[in-house]
C-alpha cells in the first residue's frame, strides 16, 4: 500500500521546525508495511497542479494530513482537492485540531474520509491491518468517520504504554536541505505526557496526564541519526524534560559520554528547575531555555491553573542566567480576567526580568478548557475563523478589554522593538554598527531571502540559467537578485553558501544549468 503524508502550508514567519508529528505518522505507516512519501508544502509552494503531479507520480492509496488549528483550513482544503483529483484515494486527517473537532471536520469537508483522534501510531497500525476497509472501522478505537449520512465517533483510544515501541520519526522523508537552509532546529521528545492542567493548553488531553519516558539510549540513537544529516541544533520539545532532575542527568551524561557535540535548547517550567540541573545542561551543550510565564498577575495565574508564582519566575530566570543560558519568557495577552491593570503589571514584570521576552494573544483552540468553558471565565470568543488563530491578533475579549485594546498593547510592545530594529538598519546602511549588529541585520535579510526562495519556488520556476564559464553560478545569483530585489552581494553570499553546503546543486542541460534543492546530505533528488 502506498501512503502520502502531507505537511500542510504553515507561515515561514512563524519559524516552523521540521514537522515532528508528520514524521511520527510517516514512520507509523512505514512500520505497518506501507511505502510512504511526505508531500511537504511548508518549505515549498502549494498549488493544485503540483499536487496533481505528485499524485500522478506516486499514485497513493491513502493520503493523510495532520494540522494544528492555524493551518487546519489549508490542510482540509488540500484533502478536499486530493479527493477531487483522485476520488478513489482514501483520505485521513489527524492532529490536535481534528482530534477535538472531528464531527465538524467530517461535516464540513466531504473530501475527508477518516479522522484519527489523539495519539495515532496504534490507530495507524490497525487501519493498515484492516487495509482501510470501512467494514472494519467500527472496531477501531480512536477514529471518526461517515456512515449512512451521519458521523460516527468511536471510543477514544488509550495512550500507548510502551512509548519505546513507537517508531523513530521518519525525518529522512523530509526535504531536510530546505529546512537546514532556514536554520530552524530539529525537535525531539524524550517522553509524552503532562500532569498540569493549564486551561489554555491541549497538551494533557492530547498526550495524557501521566509522563511516559523513552529510554535514554533510544533518545541518544535518535539524536545521533539527526546529527548524521549534518544538523547541529536540536530543541527538546518536552514540556517537562527539565522537571525530572534524574532524567536530565542521565541524558546530559550520555551526551557527554558519547562525545556528541551540538547546540540544543529546551522548554521548562519555572517551578521545577534548579541551578545544578541547569548547569549540567549547559555543560552538555544546552545554550538556551524558554519559560512559559503567561502573566505576572497572581489572580490570573490561579485562574488559568498555571501553578507558578512571580517569585518562582524571578528565581528561575536568575538561575538560568547564572548557568550561562540564554533565557526567553513568553506571556499570553487576553487571559480570563485581563484588565489594563493586569497588562501593566505583566509589562513591568517582564521588563524587570533582564531576559528576552515576548507576547502572544490567547488562542482558545478546540480541546482547551478555556474554549469549552469560556462562559465561566470572563471571556468572549469572537470568531471561529481558524486562520486567525495564529496568536498574533486578538480573537477574544474580556469584560474589561476589547480586542482593539489587546491588539494595541501588543502593538505598542512591538513598536518599541521595531524602533530598535530600525536603529540597527540605519547603522548597517551607514556602516556604524558593530560587527555583531551587522551580522544580526544580514542574518535577517538572509532569512527573508530564503523565505522567498522556498515559498515562491524560485529555483523550480526560475533556476534554469545559462551555463557560462562558472557553471551558471553568477547567472543564478543575478536572476534571484532581480526576482527578489535583494542586494546582489547578499544573494551571492547566501546562495554561494547553500551551494557549498550541498543544499543546492546544479545539473547541466546542454548550454544551461538547472539549479535545484537537494533532499538531504545522504540522498540527492532532482525534479523530473
Amino acid at each position: 500500500m502506498r501512503v502520502a503524508v502531507i505537511a500542510p502550508p504553515y507561515p515561514l514567519s512563524e519559524a516552523p521546525a521540521p514537522p515532528l508529528g508528520v514524521t511520527y505518522v510517516a514512520a507509523a505507516f512505514a512500520a505497518a508495511g506501507a511505502e510512504v512519501r511526505i508531500f511537504d508544502f511548508i518549505v515549498s509552494r502549494y498549488h493544485r497542479e503540483k499536487l496533481a503531479a505528485l499524485l500522478e507520480d506516486f499514485r497513493p492509496d491513502v493520503v493523510g494530513a495532520t494540522s494544528v488549528t492555524l493551518n487546519y483550513p489549508r490542510a482540509a482544503a488540500i484533502l478536499d482537492e486530493v479527493k477531487e483529483l483522485s476520488p478513489r484515494t482514501l483520505t485521513v486527517m489527524g492532529g490536535p485540531h481534528a482530534s477535538f473537532d472531528a464531527p465538524a471536520v467530517l461535516s464540513d469537508h466531504r473530501g475527508i474520509d477518516v479522522v484519527v483522534m489523539g495519539e495515532g501510531e496504534e490507530t495507524v497500525r490497525e487501519l493498515m491491518a484492516s487495509s482501510f476497509d470501512p467494514r472494519f472501522f467500527p472496531r477501531i478505537d480512536g477514529i471518526a468517520y461517515r456512515q449512512d449520512g451521519g458521523v460516527i465517533v468511536n471510543p477514544p483510544r488509550g495512550f500507548i504504554a510502551d512509548i519505546d515501541s513507537i517508531p523513530t520519526p521518519a525525518r529522512h522523508l523530509l526535504p531536510l536541505s530546505r529546512y537546514r537552509a532556514l536554520g530552524f532546529p530539529i525537535s525531539v521528545i524524550t517522553g509524552r505526557g503532562c500532569p498540569y492542567r493549564c486551561i489554555f493548553c491541549q497538551g494533557r488531553r492530547m498526550v495524557g496526564g501521566r509522563m511516559r519516558k523513552r529510554k535514554v539510549s533510544s533518545v541518544m540513537e535518535e539524536i545521533e541519526e539527526i546529527l548524521s544529516y549534518g544538523i547541529d541544533r536540536i530543541n527538546v520539545a518536552d514540556d517537562l524534560f527539565v522537571s525530572d532532575r534524574e532524567r536530565v542527568r542521565e541524558v546530559c551524561d550520555e551526551i557527554r559520554r558519547r562525545g556528541l557535540r551540538f547546540a540544543w535548547s529546551a522548554f521548562a517550567r519555572v517551578n521545577t528547575v534548579d541551578l545544578e540541573t541547569l548547569e549540567r545542561m549547559r555543560e552538555a551543550g544546552c545554550d538556551s531555555i524558554s519559560f512559559g510565564v503567561e502573566s505576572a498577575n497572581r489572580g490570573i495565574l490561579r485562574t488559568i491553573r498555571k501553578g507558578i508564582t512571580p517569585e518562582e519566575v524571578v528565581r528561575a530566570v536568575e538561575m538560568a542566567r547564572a548557568a550561562g543560558l540564554l533565557v526567553h519568557c513568553s506571556f499570553i495577552v487576553g487571559l480570563p480576567g485581563e484588565t489594563r491593570e493586569t497588562l501593566a503589571e505583566t509589562a513591568s514584570f517582564a521588563a524587570s526580568l533582564g531576559c528576552y521576552y515576548g507576547y502572544h494573544h490567547l488562542a482558545p483552540f478546540p480541546g482547551t478548557t478555556v474554549r469549552e468553558e469560556a462562559a465561566t471565565y470572563d471571556l468572549e470568543i469572537l470568531t471561529d475563523d481558524w486562520t486567525l488563530y495564529d496568536a498574533n491578533r486578538a480573537v477574544v475579549r474580556t469584560s474589561a478589554l476589547s480586542p482593539e485594546d489587546l491588539d494595541a498593547f501588543v502593538a505598542a510592545f512591538e513598536g518599541e522593538i521595531e524602533k530598535e530594529w530600525n536603529k540597527l538598519l540605519d547603522g548597517y546602511r551607514a556602516g556604524t554598527n558593530s560587527p555583531g549588529d551587522d551580522l544580526r541585520v544580514e542574518g535577517h535579510f538572509r532569512t527573508q531571502l530564503t523565505y522567498r526562495l522556498l515559498a515562491d519556488d524560485l529555483l523550480e520556476e526560475h533556476g534554469t540559467v545559462p551555463r557560462g564559464r562558472d557553471g551558471g553560478r553568477e547567472a543564478l545569483f543575478r536572476a534571484v537578485a532581480a526576482l527578489t530585489g535583494h542586494d546582489p552581494g547578499l544573494v551571492a553570499r547566501t546562495l554561494g553558501d547553500f551551494i557549498a553546503r550541498g543544499y543546492i546543486r546544479g545539473r547541466e542541460e546542454g548550454d544551461a544549468v538547472r539549479w535545484y534543492w537537494t533532499h538531504n546530505n545522504r540522498l540527492d533528488s532532482f525534479p523530473l
